[in-house]
């Protein structure tokens, strides 16, 4: 009867290990196809229908926007999205025009009098980002991602590390894992963090929870103001 020495013995428990790691790669990475694939499907589904829905409330919120201030309707600002590319993101105006580079820049606190007298209210409401359902229908985002960053804030992407550029593997959302856990009263660089552990775990079942969160976080308004600078004026992971 043939025996079987040690160095077959190892020879075939090196197959086997190679045989499995190669069946599980593929499954992971079908697995995320798939749930890429779903995600998207849903944000197309759901942007259309939000866009036809709320058509009408839109349009009345264009009109009190152009009636309450000087200035265009929609707010249209560049932003970091999948692959790092840069996208232009609409918003109802809530600010005064040019309000970005005046002031405070980017961080708008308490009693803002950038803020406009509607603005005050859709920011506290959230329908300040409606229009972002046009994002999510072009592509540029989905509803749950990584919040994208300005391009020269925190700081230009040249200046992420190669860990932090990994939020970019995503479409960017509405609202995110960060946006649920702290939103504007967390440092960038714990943000940034947020961004690339929901990267790592994302799901609809996660996506769903971050969902139900922002709900909760909308109607409570909560972290809904910056309470101080939360980039420092540098990459402090650098």
């Amino acid at each position: 009867m043939a025996t079987t020495t040690v160095e077959e013995r190892n020879n075939d428990t090196i197959n086997e290990k190679q045989s499995t790691t190669q069946f599980e790669q593929p499954t992971h990475s079908a697995r995320r196809r798939v749930y890429a694939y779903v995600k998207r499907f849903l944000d197309v589904v759901l942007s259309v229908i939000g866009l036809v829905v709320l058509a009408l409330p839109m349009a009345i919120v264009a009109v009190l926007v152009k009636m309450d201030s000087p200035g265009p309707v929609f707010f249209c600002q560049e932003r970091i999205g999948l692959g790092g590319r840069v996208f232009k993101m609409y918003k109802f105006r809530s600010m005064c025009v040019n309000a970005e580079y005046t002031g405070s820049g980017v961080y708008s606190g308490k009693g803002d009098a950038r803020v406009t007298r509607l603005g005050r209210i859709l920011r506290a409401t959230s329908i300040d980002e409606l229009p972002q359902l046009l994002n999510i229908l072009l592509g540029d985002m989905s509803f749950v991602g990584p919040r994208p960053p300005l391009t020269y804030h925190p700081w230009p992407i040249g200046d992420y590390t190669p860990q932090q550029r990994r939020m970019f593997e995503v479409r960017p959302g509405i609202t995110g894992w960060a946006q649920v856990n702290g939103r504007k009263c967390v440092m960038w660089p714990k943000r940034i963090e947020m961004n690339v552990w929901y990267v790592d775990h994302m799901s609809i079942l996660l996506d769903l929870k971050i969902l139900i969160l922002t709900v909760v976080k909308v109607l409570s308004n909560a972290d809904n103001e910056n309470t101080a600078a939360t980039a420092a004026g540098e990459n402090t992971e650098k």
